[in-house]
């Protein structure tokens, strides 16, 4: 411990805050601050309910003044976590929310920091409690240890976290635009090569199940797995264009062959996705052996008609998406009609040829944007760990 720094819970240098009825004054109007009212990117409070007493429901309990820290004790570890701005002074939080009001001498942004420390967060992450909605009680955080350096230093920390932390959001917004572009990019090209046609182009006008020697669905049950074996294909495995194959399941000789009775994959099959996520098509690739596992569909194109790859991109461009997923089915989780996916009208197709160079095209361009969108989850990883690295030193005395 630095010279001149002591070791407190935060319970002994917090005053005591007060809870409110809002129902004994029931025409007195309120802002409400309820659980999904701080963002856990921005650790701002975005929005709030302008409620009368009357209406007010029973979690609206918490009285909260300017500069009161916010924490919510539901999830904790989402760190739903916020400083109350002067607006909303006197207002009221739901009583999912831990409210930290430091005593004089402590400064409230230096109490707001030490939330987002390492240890903080891994002390809530041990201590909370249930299954369905695990959260830590008022006690388990006023029992938390920090280090409390005297004011003036505390001043100077915050002064330069906040500065720090300010580049860095700046920062990490442009990476997550960034990325948001590279993400966007394949579908983007997908679209314009498919409404920039040449002449070549010729309309079939017939369904899918017409152009292709095969469509399959999957079995309708779970495979029995094991550590090694065939690949079974399941939805997570089916990304766009690409076969996802690393943490796949696998299945025995036996299984396989059960499960393969319909039709054997063969290199150069499409895989479908008829569920989460619906309409993500795979290639699979040369020297690959794979099963189908449920929810997913098998298609084998016509050799003289599609290029494998080509297919796959024009039913991933983003109008065949939406002609594919039209009718799919389902209140909570979107299912494609086996009978839909058959009667598909895939539009306009080139010769084997341009496919071809199409395909070469866009998965060049597909190539590009994930080399861009790893460079990008890098940056990002990189601005939280200095971020962690930050807080680590401010609260061991070490940031200069």
């Amino acid at each position: 411990m630095k010279k001149g720094w002591h070791t407190k819970t935060l319970g002994e240098v917090l005053e005591k805050t007060e809870t409110v009825n809002p129902i004994q004054s029931p025409n007195v109007e309120f802002d409400y601050i309820d659980v999904s009212s701080v963002s856990n990117t921005t650790f701002e409070i975005e929005e709030t309910q302008r409620l009368k007493g009357k209406d007010a429901p029973s979690r609206a309990r918490k009285l909260v003044r300017t500069n009161d820290i916010i924490f919510a004790t539901i999830r904790p570890t989402l760190q739903r976590i916020a400083v109350v701005p002067e607006h909303l002074d006197q207002q009221i939080c739901s009583t999912g929310y831990f409210v930290l009001r430091p005593k004089q001498g402590i400064d409230h942004r230096f109490v707001f920091y030490s939330l987002f420390t390492e240890d903080f967060i891994g002390q809530m992450e041990s201590l909370q409690k249930g299954a369905s909605y695990p959260a830590v009680t008022d006690g388990d955080v006023r029992a938390q240890v920090i280090p409390v350096p005297p004011l003036p230093e505390q001043q100077r920390i915050v002064g330069l976290l906040d500065e720090a932390f300010e580049g860095l959001a700046t920062a990490k917004a442009n990476a997550e635009k960034n990325l948001q572009n590279a993400r966007a990019l394949f579908e983007s090209h997908l679209q314009s090569v498919f409404t920039q046609r040449g002449p070549a182009w010729v309309e079939k006008g017939k369904p899918l199940s017409e152009l292709c020697d095969l469509i399959v669905d999957c079995e309708h049950k779970t495979a029995p797995i094991q550590e090694d074996g065939f690949p079974s294909i399941r939805t997570p495995n089916v990304g766009k264009s690409k076969l996802l194959l690393e943490g796949v399941n696998r299945v025995s000789e036996e299984t396989y062959k059960a499960w393969t009775r319909r039709a054997e994959p063969l290199a150069g099959d499409l895989i479908l996705a008829r569920e989460a996520p619906a309409g993500n098509v795979a290639v699979i690739p040369e020297n690959t052996r794979v099963c189908l596992g449920q929810r997913t569909v098998l298609i084998r194109p016509k050799a003289d008609v599609f290029d494998p790859s080509f297919l796959a991109f024009r039913l991933l461009e983003p109008q065949m998406q939406e002609k594919l997923l039209a009718h799919s089915r389902g209140a909570t989780v979107q299912h494609v009609n086996m009978k839909d996916i058959r009667a598909l009208d895939v539009g306009a197709i080139p010769p084997l040829r341009v496919q071809q160079q199409i395909a070469a095209n866009v998965n060049a361009v597909s190539a590009e944007g994930e080399r861009l969108a790893r460079l990008y989850e890098r940056k990002l990883a990189a601005l939280d760990a200095l971020k962690k690295s930050l807080l680590q030193q401010a609260f061991t005395g070490q940031l200069h």
